[in-house]
């Protein structure tokens, strides 16, 4: 019988020896179910006793039987190793590469381009892998990996975070979208200095692609802010361009993609080197799965070739 005093800390060898015992009602049927010797089971359900304070079985001569206590703590300690079981499942499952969960963050000016790409790579090479995607700008997205609400990131570096890890995937260059009758349409080798004088159309603050846009335009020689226009997705900057209010750069992943939806746009090709820009993985340094996020970048490069960038 336990004695009086406080509670102290069940072991799992204790539970499921009370849960084999509580199941068969039967210590020789139990021991053989978990593979324990009798006296070992006995003893381990007696020690749980004692720890827990508290008579868990009614032993006769003939049988046993649970007490009420008991009744409700077979519960509780099932619902325990049932967990445990849980998490030593997953925790196999995270030891295995490319199976579990991958919380994966991408831009929003990659996420349309790229992502289809992405997907079938990983559907065709990794079907085990559970895809959450989740496109942020990339201050919200470099939040997530910090606090570890995202595992990987899609985007435009270098990024400058310590703490962080890039892969470099590609560069891409950026092209010049014009209307129709606009005096750059169409043309290749624009010099970059003839960004001075146009009306730029831009993303709204917080888009990394405005920031390297500015930055395109102050190696251009344009100091002043280009822009009166703006928008927050690539696909109004483009309406606009062929509504005649401006022009406005594209990485060359987009092309394709936003200017099919007009046939009153033209696409410009700057002099090389042209502006362009870095796109990359991005890893929390010493992430635990980083083998693997390596194994993916090499993979991902492979299968970003056939489109309009320069593999790295």
């Amino acid at each position: 019988m336990p004695g009086g005093g406080r509670a102290r800390q069940p072991t799992l060898a204790q539970l499921r020896a009370f849960a084999a015992v509580a199941e068969h009602l039967h210590f020789r049927d139990a021991a053989a179910a978990i593979g324990m010797s009798q006296p070992a089971l006995s003893g381990a359900v007696s020690a749980l006793e004692e720890a827990l304070d508290v008579q868990l079985l009614e032993r006769t001569t003939r049988k046993v039987l649970l007490s009420p206590a008991g009744e409700r703590l077979a519960t509780r300690a099932k619902a325990v190793l049932a967990e445990v079981g849980a998490l030593i499942e997953e925790a196999e499952a995270l030891r295995a590469p490319f199976t579990g969960e991958l919380r994966l963050g991408v831009i929003p000016t990659v996420a349309p381009y790229l992502l289809p790409t992405v997907l079938r790579l990983l559907h065709d090479r990794y079907p085990d892998l559970d895809l959450q995607v989740h496109e942020e700008q990339t201050a919200s997205l470099l939040d997530g990996l910090a606090a570890g609400r995202l595992d990987l990131l899609l985007l435009a570096v270098p990024l400058g975070v310590p703490g962080v890890t890039e892969l470099p995937l590609f560069d891409e260059d950026f092209v010049l979208v014009t209307p129709l009758d606009h005096w750059l349409g169409g043309r290749e080798g624009i010099p970059r200095d003839a960004l001075r004088e146009l009306k730029l159309l831009l993303l709204d603050e917080g888009h990394c692609l405005r920031d390297q846009a500015l930055e395109i335009c102050r190696e251009a020689g344009r100091d002043d802010a280009p822009v009166t226009t703006t928008a927050a997705g690539l696909s109004t900057l483009v309406q606009l361009v062929a509504g005649g209010v401006g022009v406005t750069l594209l990485p060359r992943t987009a092309v394709k993609v936003e200017t099919s939806r007009s046939n009153q746009l033209l696409t410009g090709y700057f002099a090389e080197p042209a502006p362009s820009r870095r796109i990359a993985l991005a890893m929390r340094t010493g992430a635990a799965r980083s083998a693997e996020y390596e194994e993916l970048a090499a993979a991902l490069r492979e299968a970003l070739r056939p489109l309009p960038v320069r593999v790295l």
